[in-house]
């Protein structure tokens, strides 16, 4: 059901998994681009409602535009935006997509309370808090990928890394140690859109509402 859209609204996403799953969502609400990003070269997208556009952008980016108003909304994963901060944006609702799990790995019985330990993640604000909250002084490395290497080569002693099937994990001899976040997409809105378009922000933000509630869990 096509929702009433009273202002213009840019939605920022990132191609991939979270581009895929947020469109049926999206579709419920009588939002739907008119261009395939898969095919097409355009970063910024015409949609079915002549109001709102998509901007496509790396993930790690979404919380920055919508933070500084170049989007109004956006879509990101909860590793993220807690690698983000969080500041400047308000974050009203579980899409309950792209699910899986932050984890402290390493190799079978790796001491994760070792009084010095070395962390390789690219997760470096997370696994600081995670351990610090412990009261473990820990010295991270930050790494772009492949994180299941340092532990091989001697770089670390741990990784924190998403975790879906652990098939990657268990690959390289190694094994998830302890759980520390449920991780998952999440509606991020610009604080000022929120205030200065709330009635079209909130319309939007009940009617994903309606279709996360109505969706298959995933």
């Amino acid at each position: 059901m096509a929702i009433r859209i009273e202002a213009p609204l840019t939605i920022a996403l990132s191609k991939g998994r979270i581009f895929k799953d947020t469109l049926p969502l999206l579709g419920q609400a009588g939002i739907e681009p008119l261009d395939d990003p898969e095919t097409c070269r355009k970063l910024i997208l015409e949609t079915s409602h002549p109001a709102v556009k998509f901007v496509l952008i790396r993930a790690t980016d979404v919380p920055t535009y919508v933070e500084w108003g170049a989007a109004d909304l956006g879509v990101a994963g909860k590793d993220v935006l807690m690698e983000h901060g969080g500041t400047g944006l308000y974050e009203p609702l579980d899409l309950r997509i792209a699910r899986c799990r932050m984890m402290v790995a390493g190799r079978p019985g790796a001491d994760t309370k070792a009084r010095r330990l070395r962390i390789a993640t690219k997760y470096v604000n997370a696994a600081r808090a995670y351990f610090a909250a412990r009261g473990q002084q820990v010295e991270v490395i930050k790494l772009y990928g492949s994180m299941e290497l340092a532990p091989l080569v001697g770089l670390s002693e741990l990784i924190v890394d998403l975790v879906e099937s652990g098939n990657t994990l268990k690959a390289n001899g190694l094994v998830p140690i302890e759980h520390m976040h449920d991780i998952s997409s999440r509606l991020i809105v610009n604080k000022a859109a929120w205030k200065m378009k709330h009635a079209t922000v909130l319309a939007l933000v009940e009617a994903l509402r309606t279709a996360v509630a109505g969706s298959p869990a995933t």
